[in-house]
């Protein structure tokens, strides 16, 4: 056994949250759970004994959604554990389904949620290249090894025969397939044909006999496929490949190490395993992660159009928010809690941990993953001018032309907002809000609005202005708090509240929203001042 082995294994045996578990479980069946859980430790350490190369797949024929950034997390995190090599390929061998911009577009967003691929398309690295259209002649040079050998035979059989065969299939109740018909044509018929130029496939054949194999996740498994399909084609009429040869001729010249992917193709593995078979080729290990659901446990598809990276990136959502709300409805962490960044999902990562049973999303936690994230983010100096940076552009893309005084887009300033709010706003989008104008525009209000709330509003303001000369620029959420009070207390027929919704409107035009002492913080002693002269200068006219 390896020092590398015996370390891992010590890692996960010896957690405190494994030996809950036992203890947990000792007064029903101890013995075969604690072997249940040495056996999936025991799966995941004997597999990561070498260098760790693991990729994400994605086809270019839509942009990258949840589901699709969940697989890449996942095994972004595998290879960020172990110190190993996260590879991005692009499956673009359906040419008549690929979308413009949307192999471009899957990079940019891996880059944009913190989980850059170490080799892709973009990167390069040294065994690209990483656009299966780019690597046509290795597949084809594979399918004639596969046909050489007698794992593979030419097939002749037009799109209507096969049309008629799932047809007939179809309406005896039988599930379609092919028949397999030319595998059994002798080498002088296919070489009169091929002489011809017909037109043809390359069927790869199975056979009965698969040999079962042992899932990372969900354990032993046995697909005996040659009895419910047909012989598969793996290169097309046009020369390109089908998934199921592109996929292992990939992996094993990418040198891949795990095989971490949707469990919607664990059915397909043991046809994957009679082709590396076929070709003398080590297979890579393989864990099939359980799907990415809605919270009512239906299907998440890419019909919801909310579900696609780029519309979160719109709405300003975080990316560590995404990350963050995607793993929490899983499993295959130690902990389960809100508020986790990359580098914690990496050190708490543990593959033992992932079960079979599907991941229920529920989209509306996202604010509230969010707020935690944004909230992280503000407190990070760094982070917070990043942060500063992004709101001055959506400030001045919202309230160009309305601005009065251009210190609204000063860093001190937006950066005094920010951790005046922080906690309270789920995005910056909403400091843009019309319930945030305030902060950047002066508000807007009537003689009529004023007197609708008090006689008193010339006294009022001229309190506050002398509050304002007095502390200065010793302005707290606090002790405006108690100042307020004692304001109110010099009025002869005007209730606090009443005094609180004077201010409000006088600095913010509005009947609600943040506190009025979080909002004379905010705006600053310049400004409050500028505000509640307005105030008296109304007031007086109005006498």
């Amino acid at each position: 056994m390896s020092p590398w082995f015996k370390s891992c294994q010590r890692c996960f045996l010896h957690s405190s949250v494994l030996h809950r578990g036992f203890r947990c479980l000792s007064a029903v069946t101890n013995r075969r759970a604690e072997l249940q859980l040495h056996s999936a430790v025991s799966r995941w350490c004997s597999t990561v004994q070498g260098q760790v190369r693991v990729r994400f797949a994605p086809s270019p024929t839509g942009f990258l959604h949840l589901g699709g950034l969940r697989t890449a997390l996942y095994n972004y995190i595998f290879a960020k554990k172990y110190g190993g090599s996260f590879i991005l390929r692009l499956e673009d061998t359906d040419q008549s389904r690929l979308v413009p911009g949307a192999a471009d577009s899957i990079e940019d967003m891996l880059e944009w949620a913190g989980i850059p691929p170490d080799e892709s398309p973009r990167q390069g690295g040294t065994v690209g290249p990483y656009l299966q259209s780019q690597r046509l002649d290795l597949y084809s040079q594979t399918a004639q090894q596969l046909v050489q050998s007698g794992h593979a035979y030419y097939c002749f059989c037009t799109s209507q025969r096969l049309e008629l065969l799932k047809k007939e299939a179809l309406r005896t109740g039988q599930t379609p397939r092919y028949d397999n018909r030319c595998r059994h044509l002798r080498p002088d018929q296919v070489q009169d044909k091929l002489a011809q130029g017909a037109s043809h496939v390359i069927r790869f054949r199975l056979e009965v006999g698969v040999e079962p194999f042992q899932d990372l996740i969900f354990g032993w498994n046995r697909h005996e496929v040659a009895q419910v399909e047909g012989d598969p084609v793996v290169i097309k009429a046009d020369g390109f490949p089908t998934y199921h040869l592109a996929n292992i001729v990939d992996d094993h010249y990418m040198k891949i190490s795990h095989v971490l992917r949707g469990s919607e193709w664990l059915i397909s593995t043991s046809k994957h395993l009679l082709m590396y078979r076929a070709l003398g080729w080590q297979p890579p290990a393989f864990g099939h992660l359980p799907l990415l659901m809605n919270k009512d446990g239906s299907k998440l598809s890419k019909r919801q159009g909310d579900i696609f990276i780029q519309s979160f990136q719109r709405d300003g959502i975080l990316p560590e928010a995404l990350l963050d709300i995607t793993t929490n409805c899983g499993s295959g962490f130690s902990t389960n809690r809100i508020g986790r960044r990359i580098d914690e999902l990496i050190s708490e990562f543990n593959p033992s941990k992932i079960t079979t049973h599907s991941a229920l999303l529920d989209l509306e936690k996202l604010p509230e993953f969010n707020r935690i994230h944004l909230q992280q983010r503000i407190e990070d100096e760094e982070q917070c001018r990043l942060l500063v940076k992004d709101l001055q552009g959506q400030i001045q893309e919202v309230h160009t032309t309305e601005i009065q005084d251009k210190e609204v887009l000063h860093e001190d300033y937006i950066r005094r907002v920010l951790h005046l709010r922080k906690g309270h706003i789920s995005s910056l989008k909403e400091l843009v809000n019309p319930l945030y104008s305030y902060l950047w525009v002066r508000p807007s209000f009537s003689c009529q609005q004023v007197a609708a709330l008090t006689a008193e509003a010339q006294h009022i303001a001229s309190l506050m202005l002398r509050l304002i000369e007095e502390r200065g620029e010793e302005l707290s959420v606090d002790g405006l708090g108690k100042d307020l009070k004692n304001v109110a207390k010099q009025t002869k027929a005007t209730k606090y509240r009443e005094v609180m919704k004077l201010l409000r409107l006088a600095l913010s035009g509005l009947e609600q929203g943040p506190s009025v002492a979080e909002m004379m913080v905010s705006l600053g002693p310049a400004e409050i001042s500028h505000r509640f002269q307005k105030l008296l200068l109304l007031s007086a006219n109005k006498d």
